[in-house]
């Protein structure tokens, strides 16, 4: 089943293409999150951009001067509180999209329950789980300022409880955590207006992906642009691919 009411949908995301966004993307320095600012930015969004270290950004940097003062870079790491704070203190006016992108892949040895290293799995729950829902929490202000904002959550199919193949405990689990997350996000924030999704990118050709992914970064990124310009208020909570496909929970 795909979106809600895709075609009238579209056509409402393109009568709102005639005001540029106000967008939020965390890890943004390379992979999606970088594509993703690539392509807002040719469409003429205005972006701030958080990275976890600003000074090795190098990519996401060279943006910065062709896009006529329409992207910021700030610190962000979303795993310590003091960092999110500060970085939510930096945006300026209302947040119309907030896409939470900053993720970790744990480092585990084996399949096997045998070789987790709990400590590696906490600190990749404490990222990818946590650090959404600490930097929502803090961005909530500016969200409640869009009329009809969106936060998009980059999760994953390993995230799925439609789970065939094990392994990948700490991954799999702060993924699924973040699900949750987003779906008591939905419920809290649907009075207001505010719609929240979980968006799987796929198997995407990035540092973390690999190079035998079958998805081109910018194929994914085209796809996940395209999913949340379609979102209605009917699609909060969902759980969604980059082709608009929703994924089992």
């Amino acid at each position: 089943m795909r979106l809600h009411n895709m075609a009238d949908a579209s056509v409402r995301a393109r009568c709102d293409r005639l005001a540029a966004m106000n967008i939020v993307i965390t890890g943004a320095n390379r992979g999606i999150g970088l594509e993703l600012v690539r392509q807002y930015l040719a469409r003429g969004d205005s972006i701030h951009a958080g990275v976890r270290m600003p000074e090795r950004s190098n990519e996401l940097a060279a943006l910065v001067e062709s896009s006529g003062g329409r992207l910021r870079i700030s610190a962000c790491d979303v795993a310590l509180e003091p960092s999110v704070r500060a970085f939510a203190a930096s945006v300026a006016g209302p947040v119309d999209l907030l896409i939470n992108n900053a993720g970790v892949r744990s480092r585990e040895r084996a399949d096997g329950v045998e070789a987790l290293d709990l400590a590696d799995a906490t600190r990749t729950f404490e990222v990818n789980a946590l650090g959404p829902l600490r930097l929502t929490g803090a961005l909530l202000p500016m969200l409640r300022r869009s009329r009809g904002a969106k936060i998009a959550n980059i999760s994953s199919g390993l995230g799925s409880i439609d789970n065939s193949s094990g392994g990948a405990y700490g991954y799999r689990m702060s993924k699924a955590a973040l699900n949750m997350a987003s779906r008591s996000l939905a419920q809290d924030l649907k009075d207001e207006g505010i719609v929240t999704v979980v968006l799987s990118p796929g198997w995407v050709q990035t540092d973390m992906g690999g190079s035998d992914a079958p998805t081109p970064v910018t194929e994914s990124a085209s796809g996940l642009i395209g999913v949340i310009d379609r979102l209605t208020p009917k699609d909060s909570g969902g759980f969604f691919d980059f082709r608009g496909e929703r994924i089992p929970w």
